[in-house]
């Protein structure tokens, strides 16, 4: 395994192995997260962290979920702050319990909310962990998987931009900014069919 988290009466002790070298302590603390991202990053920004569905391709459910009827779901989320996205999340889930089925399926409960919510701390397994230069920008990426009774999932997370955890707020507002810079532009761009010449005037 890729992490390995054990404890005493009296230690706790975290290890990850093949991480690239220029890992920092944060980067290492969020990819040791057991289904709490989504706490740990509006904790690091301060700021609520939202989850935006992008898309869910759900099995069959002619019969309620269990081992011999499993349920399955692929998925795609945005973890988005201060309207950036902070992280990109590709899932898929095997649920196999009715009552698993009810929280994630029915009442909606993300993955690391359906783990609160059954009151249960997942077993968690680091597959992976990578990073890439992806438009000039340095992605993190980390491979994993949750399990529990009734529910497992296996997630490929990107962190887009690792300059996220070395400024910060800075990072943010710098990514919103240029956000709105781009909406404005798009905004006062009139496109060609919508144009209505007299002379050489466009209305």
């Amino acid at each position: 395994m890729l992490a390995n988290d054990s404890y005493s009466t009296t230690s706790t002790n975290v290890e990850l192995a093949r991480i690239p070298d220029d890992t920092t302590g944060l980067e290492r603390i969020m990819l040791a997260a057991q289904g709490d991202l989504q706490r740990l990053m509006s904790s690091y920004f301060g700021r609520p962290i939202f989850i935006e569905l992008i898309y869910a391709h759900c099995s069959s459910r002619l019969m309620p979920a269990s081992p011999e009827n499993p349920i399955t779901q692929s998925r795609q989320v945005h973890l988005v702050c201060a309207s950036c996205t902070v992280c990109i999340a590709t899932s898929t889930v095997t649920i196999t319990s009715p009552q698993c089925e009810r929280l994630f399926l029915d009442e909606k409960f993300p993955i690391g909310q359906t783990f609160r919510r059954l009151n249960r701390t997942p077993k968690f397994s680091l597959l992976n962990v990578e990073t890439k230069s992806i438009n000039g920008k340095r992605e993190l990426r980390r491979t994993y998987k949750l399990e529990t009774e009734g529910f497992v999932a296996e997630i490929l997370e990107v962190f887009p931009d690792r300059d996220m955890f070395v400024r910060g707020e800075a990072w943010l507002m710098e990514r919103r900014s240029n956000l709105d810079t781009t909406c404005t532009i798009a905004q006062d761009t009139k496109p060609e069919w919508l144009s209505v010449r007299k002379g050489n005037v466009v209305h």
